[in-house]
């Protein structure tokens, strides 16, 4: 049999955003030959008198955001859109520099020239309300993994090398101003970040997601993790290497056949990606509701490929510690929304039974991603997760509740020997359940490099579920790696 030849879909464009980006960032070794920091741009006013007018802007700008958005929240007024943000610290600048200027003359202190002035101006504008030091990394496509502590900075790129990079800021007081201010603009409402929520977790404009710990950390930490990829296919990751032609036809078929899946695998190996992917074989005519943590997935974004999707996020509680909302509060809210499928983006804690229960209520070609070094391990780890939250289920009552909800485990590894590559190393379909057990059929399992090799066919109804959905049972009889 030859490999066929698969036509990529129409619907959604190649994998990548579409941009030019510039070149990867060259390494740097802290010698004196090194390139200079993110931070030193081109045109940048120096001189006392315009580091002087920089803090005054930095500290009142960041005074002027803070006091509107506890306004706005006090008045119960939406948060401002990007625009108007642009238009108020634009407004406050101008003032703030007029101020300063006005000051220091009257104290026969030297000013800026106006062309100066302008120029620091529109700098703590894109540092505030901009990535200030982190644009030209989120500017590499080629960076997955940014993480900093204090000044010292590191990425991870593709290919899995590492480099370590000049700091972005001059302190870890900018450092700590820069993560609050994106925290402050990121999503629906601010997210706090002080000694009292020393812990911040949200995501920037391209869906990267950051996490900063400061406080309980002898200098602020930050790690951001990317998605390179906001379009994803499966025919995109065949040609990446990620799955082969059969396990496409597979995957593809599982979503058609509207079989709710759990995507699994380490840390940074692609579980998102791979939901993404999954969730492009969707249906436009069909309604999605999606549960986060933080917004990653974008599938509301895209409104001709989903046009009916309700994108909801986790909210943290207020500073008397009240308001919050959690994952499971959102997921039983999901289910009175009338969906097609329920995408959770990652189950981590007592979501896991209402998250089952919406599998097995009807809302079948359900998807979420689980941290789990292999395939078999997902159902330990689904029964910790149950056993801690309100219900208490016991083991052999949750395997029950995964057996009738789960009817496929999707799991990716590295490869071995090839660092920087994700591979789908297991395919297993959930069977039954018996006692603490929970019966499954490996129908793709790891071979001598972790790559997933068919091990053995659906079970009746499953293959009868997928051949239904226009599966070609040949292409699971061998595979096609390489």
């Amino acid at each position: 049999m030859t490999v066929p030849s698969w036509p990529d879909n129409p619907r959604r464009p190649a994998p990548g955003n579409g941009a030019v980006w510039p070149g990867p960032l060259a390494p740097w070794d802290g010698g004196s030959g090194s390139p200079a920091a993110p931070t030193d741009l081109p045109g940048r006013a120096t001189g006392s008198a315009a580091d002087a007018l920089r803090v005054r802007l930095r500290e009142g700008l960041r005074a002027a955001l803070a006091r509107r958005l506890r306004a706005d929240e006090d008045a119960g007024s939406p948060p401002l859109t990007a625009d108007e943000r642009q238009a108020f610290a634009l407004s406050v600048l101008v003032d703030l520099t007029e101020a300063h200027t006005s000051a220091e003359l009257a104290r026969g202190a030297g000013v800026l020239t106006p062309g100066d002035e302008q120029r620091v101006l529109h700098e703590v504008l894109a540092e505030v309300l901009g990535l200030g030091g982190l644009e030209p990394l989120l500017a590499d496509p080629s960076i997955e993994n940014i993480n900093i502590n204090g000044d010292r900075v590191f990425i991870r790129r593709a290919d899995g090398s590492r480099q370590r990079l000049p700091a972005i800021t001059d302190s870890d007081t900018q450092l700590v101003g820069l993560i609050r201010d994106l925290a402050a603009h990121a999503g629906v409402e601010e997210r706090r970040w002080d000694r009292g929520a020393p812990m911040v977790n949200f995501h920037l404009a391209d869906k990267s997601r950051v996490f900063a710990v400061m406080a309980v950390t002898q200098r602020p930490s930050v790690s951001i993790r990317r998605h390179r990829f906001r379009h994803v296919t499966l025919s995109a990751l065949r040609a990446s290497g990620t799955i082969d032609y059969g396990l496409e036809a597979l995957l593809g078929a599982l979503v058609r056949a509207r079989k709710n899946i759990v995507v699994a695998g380490g840390t940074a190996i692609g579980k998102t990606t791979m939901l993404l992917a999954l969730a492009d074989q969707i249906p436009p005519s069909e309604r999605l509701v999606t549960v986060e943590d933080v917004y990653e997935l974008g599938l509301d974004a895209d409104e001709r490929a989903h046009p009916d999707v309700v994108a909801m996020q986790v909210r943290e509680p207020n500073t008397e510690g009240e308001g919050a909302i959690s994952a499971s509060d959102l997921v039983r809210a999901a289910l009175r929304m009338s969906p097609d499928r329920v995408i959770v983006g990652e189950v981590r804690g007592s979501e896991v039974i209402p998250m089952l229960n919406a599998m097995s209520q009807g809302n079948d070609g359900s998807m979420t991603t689980l941290h789990s070094s292999t395939s078999r391990g997902v159902f330990t780890r689904l029964a910790s997760y149950a056993v801690q939250g309100p219900e208490r289920l016991p083991v052999e009552a949750t395997n029950l509740l995964i057996a009738s909800a789960i009817h496929v485990v999707v799991h990716l590894a590295e490869p071995r020997g090839e660092r920087g590559r994700r591979v789908v190393s297991s395919v297993r379909e959930v069977v039954d359940a018996d006692g603490t057990q929970v019966v499954t059929n490996e129908l793709y399992r790891p071979g001598p490099d972790r790559r997933g090799m068919p091990a053995a066919p659906p079970t009746g109804e499953l293959l009868d579920d997928l051949i239904d959905a226009g599966l070609d049972p040949d292409l699971l009889s061998q595979g096609w790696w390489g």
